[in-house]
């Protein structure tokens, strides 16, 4: 079975993952860590770091510099329709 790749911005995810003691202050992703733990160990997930700039979802959920939503329109394919031809 070929492994799925996981890929997250945020590198405190990542080493809570891969960490295999459960800390007091983690409760609240006590289910999802574990899940995700059992499955790094089965070789099903690898769980890599992603930077920022090449997240295109983050165009949807946050406010990105004008340079890094450029180039997110453009990778997405968004044209303006009302731009003059």
């Amino acid at each position: 079975m070929k492994e799925m790749d996981l890929r997250c911005v945020n590198k405190v995810a990542i080493m809570i993952a891969h960490n295999p003691i459960q800390h007091d202050r983690m409760k609240h992703v006590e289910v999802d860590r574990f899940f995700i733990r059992e499955n790094i160990d089965k070789g099903c997930i690898s769980f890599q770091f992603m930077k920022s700039e090449d997240q295109l979802a983050d165009i949807l959920v946050k406010g990105v510099c004008g340079r890094i939503f450029n180039d997110m329109i453009d990778k997405l394919g968004m044209i303006n329709i009302y731009a003059p031809s």
